[in-house]
């Protein structure tokens, strides 16, 4: 699952990012959600990440990858390199 803002460029090179390495995934881009959504998927957010800041990954309900990190999510998916 991914929360992320629509104008967000670190957002969309997590996307692209998740797209090239065939991640089947979930995104939410907060700022496009009706009001009510969007409050309750930024409380999300800011519980997630106290910072705020986009894009907010969790890797199977355990791992939250806080911004752009393109180390750390391949390492956490398991697709660092060493096998491609």
């Amino acid at each position: 699952m991914m929360y992320a803002l629509s104008t967000c460029v670190w957002c969309k090179r997590a996307k692209r990012l998740l797209n090239d390495l065939g991640v089947v995934y979930d995104c939410i881009d907060v700022d496009l959600l009706p009001e009510d959504e969007e409050r309750e998927a930024r409380d999300t957010v800011e519980r997630l990440n106290p910072e705020g800041s986009f894009p907010v990954i969790i890797v199977d309900n355990k791992d939250v990858i806080r911004g752009f990190d393109e180390d750390r999510i391949r390492r956490v998916l398991g697709r660092d390199g060493r096998d491609e």
